[in-house]
């Protein structure tokens, strides 16, 4: 083997091994997520099977015999691969509320009646029937059954939108001025701004509740709201600084050269070309005020936010960990579609095409 094909060998090997390196690693990352992600739609019964299942089942098998109090409903388990009895009993009503909330699947009492009146009449020991899951049963459950979860998501909603506002209007001038304007103190206060986030959000909040509750402000979204626009604003400023300092000042001059005011040369020129800085801001903004969930414990009490709710539901719900992983991915669900939005704008802060 001569020396230039030792060192094509030794070129693809390194490469195999940085790919192989870097395809585990997005394994590792994506493995929770799919692991939440198949749990929301798990059964109760398949949730608190061992193994786990890493794939929800789209049927529920039965076998239904004559028992000692009624009918014997046996269901399929798909790892010890045999039916097992789950069920003895006459009630339909019983026998429904089992087989929706236990298995996920959705059945009526007549559907039930129509199988028992087929094993007395077949004259059979048994008979086997299949029913389709309802894979959205959990996400169904948990906003039925979850306290307050449709009004604690618009609520959350309703806070993230005024954070981004509160914390792009404040931070976005300040970044404006840090990047136009020599003042003395400048660096000494640029680097204050970031000083609150130093401190953990509980030291912040505790605080927080006096002052909320003397400007009648507790328990209210704006309240809420000003809270995480305390931290939003200081990295705001950062970021709108670095975008704006990056814009030549000699744009906006050559546009008043031109008649424009100089809110219309920011507006028209400046503006656009900051947008991408501006949407990083907001995404930061949004995740952080919609994942908040201790400062939100502190400062809330009859009006929770959905992170709460979601919380609250972790721990109150015994034996439900699939409901709670449902809300988790309903949480997850805006910051998703909120970071598609702006995907375009943050693509050309990182010098990407715009799609």
């Amino acid at each position: 083997m001569n020396r230039k094909t030792k060192k094509t060998v030794y070129k693809a090997v390194k490469e195999t091994i940085f790919y192989l390196f870097v395809t585990g690693l997005i394994g590792a990352m994506l493995l929770p997520v799919y692991f939440i992600i198949s749990l929301s739609f798990l059964s109760t019964r398949e949730a608190y099977r061992y193994p786990l299942p890493l794939v929800p089942a789209l049927q529920t098998k039965f076998e239904m015999t004559h028992g000692e109090r009624g009918y014997l409903l046996s269901v399929y388990d798909r790892v010890e691969k045999d039916y097992q009895t789950v069920l003895d009993t006459s009630e339909l009503e019983k026998m429904e509320v089992y087989i929706k909330s236990q298995l996920g699947t959705s059945i009526s009492q007549e559907e039930i009646q129509a199988e028992m009146d087929r094993l007395d009449d077949s004259g059979e020991d048994s008979i086997f029937f299949t029913k389709p899951r309802n894979l959205l049963y959990n996400y169904d459950t948990f906003f039925k059954v979850t306290r307050d979860a449709v009004p604690a998501l618009i609520r959350s909603l309703e806070i993230a939108a005024l954070t981004i506002l509160i914390s792009i209007t404040i931070g976005g001038l300040a970044g404006y001025a840090f990047a136009r304007y020599i003042f003395k103190g400048k660096d000494a206060l640029k680097f204050s701004v970031l000083f609150v986030r130093m401190f953990p959000g509980v030291a912040i909040a505790l605080p927080m509740v006096i002052i909320l509750a003397k400007a009648n402000l507790y328990d209210e979204p704006l309240g809420l709201s000003l809270i995480y626009s305390v931290g939003a604003i200081g990295l705001t400023i950062w970021i709108t600084a670095s975008i704006f300092m990056g814009i030549p000042e000699s744009l906006e001059q050559a546009a008043q050269v031109f008649g424009a005011t100089k809110f219309q040369a920011f507006m028209r020129i400046t503006f656009p070309l900051a947008l991408p800085g501006l949407a990083a801001s907001a995404m930061y903004t949004f995740l952080g005020a919609w994942n908040e969930t201790v400062g939100a414990i502190i400062l809330t009490q009859f009006k929770p936010t959905f992170s709460v709710v979601v919380y609250q539901t972790l721990l109150g719900a015994s034996g439900q960990v699939n409901l709670a992983a449902a809300g988790g991915i309903a949480m997850a669900l805006p910051a998703v579609f909120f970071t598609f939005f702006i995907r375009r704008y943050i693509n050309q802060m990182w010098g990407g095409v715009t799609v």
